[in-house]
């Protein structure tokens, strides 16, 4: 748990799953997606809302309900992750146990602080980072700690729930999965229908195993010392940049009109622009490589495909580079269909190769060697409905993270609170290079304030 000044704990629990699944008394294994995982942190976002009209008791007790029935569904994650010992020395492995675990985590904390304490400045509070349990932890303490927590956070006039999850469980559509499917079962229990809910969008727990292997796969080390590696996250400015609707469709046709084509999605026309005018703001030389990389679903180019609704990790980093002199002194066309390009070359064929490599050399993430010094890193997405997550307190106000996941170049791609195709930016810099991007001649006067 962590805790601060402002943010004080005063109760902790765990829900189990509400009915157990037969299929829960058997070891659950993780893909090579998952075990490449390990090593980096929980994946942690939240969102806030108005105080209900309704008693902070009665909130709580909706929320850990309708919880113990999604863990149902979701099952994995009340488990805990178990590593068998293994004869052979230099030998790891570790799989869910999800039969000898207390379960998820639920935390309630209250705040002197109010709303407009978090949507108000002009830069995200460092107190934010105490709204979600597992501050700091990598993956692999999830043999002692749980894989998910909910910590819901009472401020003067709001709420703020917060989730934390395992990463090694699944990615940003399974996080958010997870998230909405609470929310739906949430809202039946408001109507007295959880009885016959059939989710939307149910989870497909089956993991991906390649064929002819596993289904419990091994690491090459006798000790998680020896692949587990803690991050320190330098200072940093973080601050989220707004983008209407309007300009994203202006930049977007701009773009494509540019480089004649009509090829260029918003996002990848928005991420030129971020991978330029960061660049910019780093004063580089202009003989410095910069790279750029965003996440990408791999799910539709699996062979064959995996379900959209598939619960685990299917996720690739892509990456395209230029000098920065190059990058700067041709036009944002131009920067665009180096995006473009880069989205465009991985196919199914490369998901493929990157699977074999791992088979033949598991290896593990971490975000110090995983990120190039100077880059910039597109995360999440704002295709994932977000503010679609409702807890009987109206459509949440914002969108925060956790600690999790933060460096000089890390941009996380939120949709914006109107919809309609609006972009949130939750943009990380070291001081001076928020500074100089915040007076940037190309990237200020396309934000919405």
């Amino acid at each position: 748990m962590n805790s601060s000044p402002s943010v004080k704990i005063i109760s902790t629990c765990f829900v189990k799953p509400k009915t157990i699944r037969e299929e829960s008394k058997q070891p659950y294994y993780l893909s090579p997606w998952d075990f490449a995982m390990l090593s980096v942190h929980y994946i942690q976002k939240g969102l806030l809302f108005h105080k209900p009209l309704h008693s902070t008791e009665t909130l709580l007790a909706k929320l850990r309900e309708s919880l113990a029935i999604a863990l149902v569904h979701f099952y994995p994650l009340a488990g805990r992750l178990s590593a068998p010992k293994n004869e052979n020395p230099k030998s790891y492995s570790v799989f869910v146990d999800c039969s000898n675990s207390p379960g998820a985590g639920f935390i309630y904390a209250t705040s002197d602080l109010c709303v407009a304490d978090i949507v108000g400045p002009k830069y995200v509070p460092v107190t934010v980072h105490s709204f979600f349990d597992h501050h700091r932890a990598v993956n692999h303490d999830g043999l002692t700690m749980s894989l998910l927590t909910v910590q819901v956070t009472e401020f003067v006039d709001g709420i703020f729930i917060g989730l934390s999850m395992n990463h090694a469980m699944g990615d940003g559509t399974s996080f958010w999965n997870f998230f909405s499917a609470w929310s739906e079962i949430f809202q039946a229990q408001e109507s007295n229908k959880t009885d016959d809910l059939h989710l939307k969008n149910p989870p497909v727990l089956k993991r991906y195993i390649p064929q002819g292997c596993g289904p419990l796969f091994s690491l090459p080390y006798s000790h998680p010392n020896e692949f587990i590696r803690t991050y320190e996250s330098p200072i940093l400015k973080e601050r989220i940049f707004c983008f209407s609707s309007e300009t994203i469709r202006l930049l977007k046709a701009k773009i494509n009109q540019v480089c004649g084509t009509t090829s260029i999605s918003s996002f990848q026309s928005l991420t030129a622009v971020v991978w330029r005018c960061i660049t910019r703001a780093r004063r580089l030389p202009s003989e410095q490589e910069t790279s750029c990389r965003l996440a990408a679903d791999n799910r539709g180019k699996m062979y064959p495909p995996l379900p959209q609704d598939y619960f685990g990790n299917c996720l690739s980093a892509l990456r395209t580079a230029a000098k920065a002199g190059e990058l700067l002194e041709n036009d944002l066309g131009w920067a665009a269909l180096k995006v473009h390009q880069a989205v465009a070359d991985h196919t199914s064929e490369k998901v493929t190769q990157m699977i074999d490599q791992w088979l033949k050399s598991p290896f593990i993430y971490h975000i110090d060697r995983l990120f190039e010094p100077m880059s910039v890193m597109m995360g999440s997405s704002p295709r994932f409905n977000k503010y679609g997550c409702e807890f009987g307190m109206g459509k949440a106000l914002t969108l925060r993270s956790g600690y999790a996941h933060k460096f000089d170049g890390k941009v996380s791609a939120y949709p914006g609170r109107e919809g309609g195709g609006s972009i949130d930016l939750e943009v990380c810099l070291v001081p001076e290079f928020m500074e100089a991007l915040e007076s940037d001649e190309e990237f200020m006067p396309l934000v919405y304030f």
